[in-house]
């Protein structure tokens, strides 16, 4: 299959970040299509070092929302209108991780989260969905809210739900520029 004819290529193409999102209720079907294509993603060592916890009720949502997106962090306020959250916490992963963490100076738990949070949001766009990765959150007082205990972080935030927006895609360095073969 030629490049100009991939389906993945079209998808990720076409795939934005959302900041407006309609008031309807994202199917529970189509939330769990997304945390399948998750589990599925590779990680080193297969630690999985993560969980996906999705914030669909709105009391849920409100609550997490009002410790985590004010002050400076207020900025990224507009995922509080997402219809769902789904939130991406670390976890301990296993030793050999570890290890390969300490010897490479790598931090590969947020690589895998990286993985696993890309599946999701690719299969969300498969969908009809849109998302948005946010960094820019407090996620002490989000944890706080939850009632997460010690040694689990809120890593990355990704909203979701029916976009009311349509973003012009954003430019890209060409392929020469961006990558090359056999040379630096």
């Amino acid at each position: 299959m030629a490049m100009t004819e991939s389906r993945f290529l079209a998808l990720a193409a076409a795939r934005r970040s959302i900041r407006k999102y309609t008031p309807v209720p994202v199917e529970r079907e189509k939330l769990d299509l997304c945390l399948e294509a998750a589990r599925l993603a590779p990680s080193a060592c297969n630690a999985q070092p993560y969980k996906f916890i999705v914030l669909e009720d709105p009391a849920a949502r409100q609550k997490f929302c009002a410790a985590a997106f004010t002050g400076i962090y207020s900025a990224t306020g507009f995922a509080a209108a997402a219809p769902a959250l789904a939130l991406v916490v670390s976890e301990t992963g296993k030793l050999s991780a570890w290890l390969g963490n300490q010897v490479r100076d790598t931090n590969f738990r947020l690589m895998d989260i990286g993985i696993a949070a890309e599946h999701f949001v690719l299969a969300a766009a498969e969908q009809g969905l849109g998302t948005c990765w946010i960094g820019w959150f407090n996620a002490k007082a989000g944890a706080k809210a939850l009632g997460l205990g010690s040694g689990r972080k809120i890593e990355v935030l990704l909203a979701v739900g029916y976009p009311d927006e349509a973003p012009a895609p954003r430019p890209r360095r060409s392929a020469v520029e961006f990558s090359s073969y056999n040379k630096i």
